[in-house]
């Protein structure tokens, strides 16, 4: 069955209460572990039935944000969601509560009832109404950017359409790119600036009335962070700031002579090579071919992984009007598989997508293979992510395949641009913990506040005299500030892993793999902290592991300087 003959079935919110109340009480009057297990597969099928009818509506809702059925059923979904969790804390607390519990663990995992506790903390009733407000919110955001229509150089293009004039080899054509995408931004300033505002005092409202301080505290618990707290995150960004940011600073350096500029400008920080950043050597169809052939060649595990993705053709990455910006992965368990988004425009970031999508995308694979239970397919976001980094550089022998004559520079391009981002997700982190910690700041507060960390983590950027980025308000752009808070440093985090495996893979490859590969089949068994250690790495958290990476990373791009 291909994903255009998936099945939408609605969720009836009163049958789906009675059902999982009937299962809850089951749970209750249970007299043995094994009687309780039973049920907790009961309602890992409701899980189920809800996960994809979820996903089914914001994987069609993303993929055409005009299409007026999947939007309203993204506004019900969002609506019946917190009344579903209300139900399901229910079910929660018994299983918390069971005389069994310590069987349970034994049987099922420790790590399953740490994120029950965790997801008793971060609901209640009290804060139905503010969870539908919040996505209404998201979701306005959303779509405003979705709709974007830019008039640029004779042509009209979304957001995503305006990537390839932003790494232009005409320093102009990309000053004039990042100057038209500014000025959507500068246009809806104060929408932008009232959704946030809005979000803010949402969540801070939210977290009060859980008797939170702030919406830090909340937020580190809906992320799921059962195994370390915020001084670990902050002491992880100091470690940023000290032993990886001078040497991204002497990466850029290198850049601007490279490409031959003075200063570092936001529309030159992504351009690495003066005759154009490496791009994809070839039609659509051969980049997709391309990432099929690789994955076939990879392993007998993603052989049958990307059998499956093309066979039911789940993918959907080509942008046009209308159409969600970014990319991601999302899990369809009734079907028993992942689904692609993306939005191509013609730059290294379409490989990225057949690299560190169909990451998520094997894991879900693999999950759903290997674990049972929905509530244990999926770890810990930074977990998650740290499947599809790694993924981005177990594809090295094959970018040939993509980029011809252009592979060294985009291998070259590719270490850089990891080394530079960890500063940015810190930065984005950063700005998160700030605003929540003081949620009366005004709009123009925010901004200078994200200025200030600018200069923090990346001192090397020249943001002057450029509209929306001058005046501090580009975080505007990203996605995850909005929909999910303090996301982001989990990115960072994952990166930190993955580098360790790329530095496995530079000994050894098929070793690295098979050690990659446990990893993923863990799934959510366990917490993220305890995949890293049952893989043999070093926390990323830990004093002294970025400054040991950044080291080994920076001698390899001395040695392999173009």
């Amino acid at each position: 069955m291909k994903f255009s003959e998936f099945e939408y079935k609605r969720i009836d919110l009163e049958e789906t209460k009675k059902k999982i109340g009937e299962i809850t009480e089951a749970v209750k009057n249970a007299s043995s572990a094994d009687a309780q297990i039973e049920e907790i597969y009961r309602m890992n099928d409701v899980m189920k039935e809800i996960s994809t009818a979820d996903s089914l509506v914001y994987i069609r809702y993303t993929i055409n944000t005009k299409d007026e059925f999947y939007a309203k059923e993204r506004e019900y979904n969002d609506h019946i969601s917190p009344m579903l969790e209300e139900e399901f804390q229910k079910y929660n607390q018994a299983l918390l509560e069971s005389p069994f519990r310590s069987e349970l663990e034994e049987k099922l995992g420790k790590v399953m009832f740490l994120n029950l506790e965790l997801a008793m903390k971060g609901f209640s009733p009290e804060i139905t109404e503010l969870l539908q407000e919040e996505s209404t919110l998201q979701t306005q955001y959303q779509s405003l950017l979705a709709g974007a229509q830019i008039e640029f150089r004779g042509g009209t293009y979304n957001l995503s359409q305006l990537g390839p004039f932003m790494q232009s080899q005409d320093r102009e054509v990309r000053k004039a790119a990042y100057e038209a995408s500014g000025s959507f931004f500068d246009k809806h300033q104060e929408e932008l600036d009232e959704i946030f505002d809005k979000l803010v005092k949402n969540r801070t409202e939210q977290a009060h009335r859980l008797g939170m301080k702030n919406f830090v505290e909340l937020g580190y618990v809906r992320r799921q962070r059962n195994c370390y707290a915020p001084e670990a995150i902050a002491s992880f960004r100091e470690q940023v700031v000290r032993d990886l940011v001078p040497i991204v600073c002497e990466i850029k350096k290198n850049q601007a002579e490279r490409i031959g500029v003075e200063d570092l400008k936001i529309y030159d920080d992504s351009f690495r090579f003066p005759d154009g950043n490496a791009t994809p050597q070839g039609t659509y169809d051969e980049i997709m071919e391309a990432g099929r052939r690789m994955y076939t060649e990879m392993s007998p595990e993603t052989a049958d992984f990307i059998k499956m993705m093309f066979d039911k053709e789940l993918f959907d990455v080509v942008a046009k009007p209308g159409k969600a910006i970014g990319g991601y992965c999302c899990d369809i368990p009734g079907y028993g598989c992942p689904f692609i988004f993306s939005n191509f425009n013609g730059t290294a970031g379409d490989v990225d997508v057949l690299t560190h999508e169909a990451g998520h995308a094997f894991a879900a694979y693999m999950a759903e293979k290997n674990i049972k239970l929905l509530d244990l397919h999926l770890p810990s976001m930074e977990a998650a992510e740290t499947h599809s980094m790694s993924m981005e550089f177990f594809a090295t022998p094959w970018y040939e395949l993509f980029f011809k004559h252009q592979t060294k520079k985009y291998e070259l391009s590719h270490l850089e641009g990891t080394l530079d981002f960890i500063p940015y997700g810190c930065l984005v982190d950063h700005f998160q913990e700030v605003v929540y910690e003081h949620p009366e700041m005004t709009p123009q507060e925010r901004n200078e506040a994200w200025l200030k960390l600018e200069k923090m983590y990346r001192p090397y950027l020249d943001l002057e005299n450029m509209p929306f980025y001058g005046r501090g308000a580009g975080w505007q752009r990203q996605n995850h500030i909005y929909a999910t808070p303090f996301y982001y440093i989990d990115y960072c985090l994952a990166q930190t892993v993955a580098l360790q495996f790329w530095l496995e893979i530079e000994k050894d490859w098929k070793q690295a793999w098979e050690k990659y590969k446990m990893f993923v089949k863990r799934g959510g068994t366990d917490t993220f902290l305890g995949l890293v250690e049952g893989a043999g790495l070093a926390s990323p958290v830990e004093e002294g592991c970025i400054r040991e990476i950044a080291g080994h990373a920076s001698g390899w791009l001395k040695e392999h300087k173009l």
